[in-house]
């Protein structure tokens, strides 16, 4: 295939790669790739091979690569490039660069020294499951990649339990199951959900249940590639003051406030801050 290769303006260009099959980049990021005066990369492997697959000339362009572990000293010499009229166009490993990738400081460096920015924009594994899942899509959080730590995540997951919207979380494959049962325990065995598992790829796999019997179907289970969990929104239920308060009441016999109100919230559907609510007065009420 032949590429287009016309000069580019100096400035820094955010090109976004496949995250699984290779065809699926774009004619303006191969352009891009192309034209640019320098090459930066999160993986400079995946990007020669990439260019490899799609016959695109590298020449004698150098690529430099930027990564986590890539110090201020790396992204001043990508800048200084940019302040020497050179077009730069960074490439994450997989997907859309800033998302979940490393790219954010230097997108904000650039900023800061009045670079112009400009993106080539393509594929997303966050948005390619949220399409994919089934759940609704009018209103999402991502929210990247949560703590590894199970208790730390609990913490991170009873934040945004009752946020009216679906949620797409990354995990890796070793940490998925321990994921689900977190999932389920915050936000309720009974929410829908879906697991999304080598999104383009050939061995692509969505499966799609509630928490709780998603949890029961991996168990056991070796679980392969990179994963994008998609939780749809809280179903609230219209419950009368008497009849919370009623369940609030016996769930505070055996457990704390926010035990109670966890456990109504997850048995009876009803969101988990009007359950923390009704809990918090009942024992004010109790001490006064």
């Amino acid at each position: 295939m032949n590429h287009r290769i016309t000069p580019l303006s100096p400035g820094l260009y955010l090109v976004s790669t496949p995250i699984g099959t290779a065809r699926d980049i774009t004619l303006r990021a191969l352009d891009t790739l192309a034209s640019a005066d320098l090459l930066v990369a999160e993986d400079t492997r995946s990007l020669k091979k990439l260019l490899s697959i799609h016959g695109v000339p590298l020449g004698d362009r150098p690529v430099w690569a930027y990564h986590d572990h890539s110090g201020a000293g790396v992204r001043q010499k990508i800048m200084a490039e940019i302040a020497a009229g050179r077009s730069v166009a960074y490439a994450s490993e997989a997907g859309t660069p800033m998302v979940s990738d490393p790219g954010f400081d230097l997108v904000r460096a650039a900023v800061q020294d009045g670079a112009p920015v400009t993106g080539a924009p393509g594929p997303t594994a966050a948005i390619a499951a949220l399409v994919l899942s089934g759940l609704p899509t009018d209103r999402f959080l991502f929210l990247g990649f949560l703590p590894p730590k199970s208790q730390a995540r609990r913490r991170a997951l009873a934040e945004i339990a009752d946020v009216p919207a679906s949620l797409v979380i990354y995990e890796s494959p070793k940490r998925v199951q321990g994921l689900l049962a977190d999932l389920a325990a915050e936000l309720g065995p009974d929410r829908d959900a879906a697991l999304c598992r080598e999104l383009t790829k050939h061995f692509e796999e969505i499966l799609r249940a509630p928490l709780g019997a998603l949890g029961d179907a991996l168990d056991g289970r070796s679980i392969k590639g990179e994963c994008v969990m998609v939780i749809g929104p809280p179903v609230a239920r219209d419950m009368s003051d008497d009849a919370l308060r009623a369940l609030v009441v016996e769930a505070l016999q055996t457990g704390s406030v926010r035990d109670a109100a966890a456990l109504v919230a997850e048995r009876h559907g009803v969101p988990r801050k009007a359950a923390y609510r009704m809990a918090l007065e009942l024992e004010k009420d109790k001490d006064t």
